[in-house]
């Protein structure tokens, strides 16, 4: 019997997962708009592995009424985005490794989804499993994208930029009396690190 062939872009979901069918492949992330559209500004999307998945079919037999039908997905992908303290970008794998429960109709989905934690969809004779796979890829990025430890000292970079004069300003004398300290005296706001680079002086003798 001859094995039948399955198109991830319009798949045939309740004969692919009754047949207990699988499909796997590789994505490079231009192939994945939606997600790229959330990565790093000006990021070279080739620089970036491929996305890696699998899908799988499968039949769950129930003493009571018909048998379940479920699809596994699993995916593994390295993405970039912009670091939220110092802007650089940050690299990251996602793995994702869902079981979805597929109802006869619509109206069945909404029940079932309703009575259990499942993730429940409604069968289609077209399905779009990339689709699928480039919305579970964008819910799994982190909120906010951010290094453990930043490649750059954010808190030198701002004192630096602080103090940069700016072109043609005219230069200004501070008396000592008038200099602000970490705990920002003398009328000045202090710097958002101001007080952080004081907590990591040593106490003086």
């Amino acid at each position: 019997m001859k094995t039948r062939s399955f198109v991830p872009e319009k798949l045939d979901i309740q004969a692919f997962i009754e047949e207990g069918a699988t499909l796997s492949g590789e994505l490079p992330v231009t192939a994945l708009p939606r997600v790229a559209a959330g990565l790093m500004p000006g990021l070279d999307l080739a620089s970036l592995p491929a996305v890696r998945w699998s899908a799988q079919g499968r039949v769950v037999p129930q003493r009571v009424g018909g048998p379940q039908l479920w699809l596994d997905l699993q995916a593994e992908a390295v993405l970039e985005w912009e670091c939220q303290r110092c802007l650089h970008g940050v690299r990251e794998p996602l793995a994702i490794d869902l079981q979805i429960r597929f109802a006869r109709d619509e109206a069945e989905a909404i029940r079932l989804d309703a009575e259990s934690d499942d993730d429940v969809l409604a069968l289609e004779r077209h399905f779009h499993l990339l689709a699928l796979l480039e919305d579970e890829l964008i819910m799994a990025q982190p909120l906010v994208p951010r290094h453990d430890v930043c490649p750059t000292d954010v808190e030198a970079l701002m004192h630096d930029e602080s103090e940069t004069p700016v072109p043609g300003a005219p230069a200004q004398s501070v008396s000592p009396a008038d200099e602000p300290d970490a705990s920002g005296t003398a009328g000045q706001k202090p710097h958002p690190f101001a007080a952080l680079a004081a907590l990591k002086k040593p106490p003086k003798a």
